[in-house]
């Protein structure tokens, strides 16, 4: 007897302030779970770290499974535009990481970071950023 993958969608957005995880089904338009790094530590600085990415990952997957998802496609995304980094911060390996610990299959991995195509002027002056 094969059982039937139900799938779902895990948005990481992962900023060198913050770790956002939310999980939705395949459509994206009914959320499932959503939970940041904030909801699970403390104080302000740890909000990024791992160790909190890691800490919310299980618990929006823990509500993701008992709504019936099994499998997960991943999309990161890091803050990017005209200003942000380009690459995710620190807490969006530990997601993944803990997303398949906790026993859901992972389809596939995307990266959604935003890039412009030529956009406003970056901040900082006719003569850039004067270190």
């Amino acid at each position: 007897m094969k059982m039937d993958m139900r799938w779902g969608v895990a948005y990481i957005y992962s900023s060198y302030n913050n770790t956002i995880i939310h999980i939705t089904d395949i459509t994206g338009s009914e959320t499932l779970a959503r939970v940041s790094g904030g909801q699970v530590v403390k104080s302000d600085r740890l909000e990024s770290s791992p160790t909190a990415a890691m800490a919310a990952a299980k618990k929006a997957a823990e509500v993701a499974i008992s709504k019936g998802i099994t499998g997960i496609h991943v999309k990161i995304k890091a803050p990017g535009g005209h200003n942000g980094p380009n690459n995710p911060g620190p807490g969006a390996q530990a997601a993944i990481r803990s997303l398949s610990r906790m026993g859901l299959k992972i389809g596939s991995i995307e990266d959604v970071t935003p890039l412009p195509h030529d956009s406003c002027r970056k901040k900082g002056g006719k003569r850039g950023r004067r270190v």
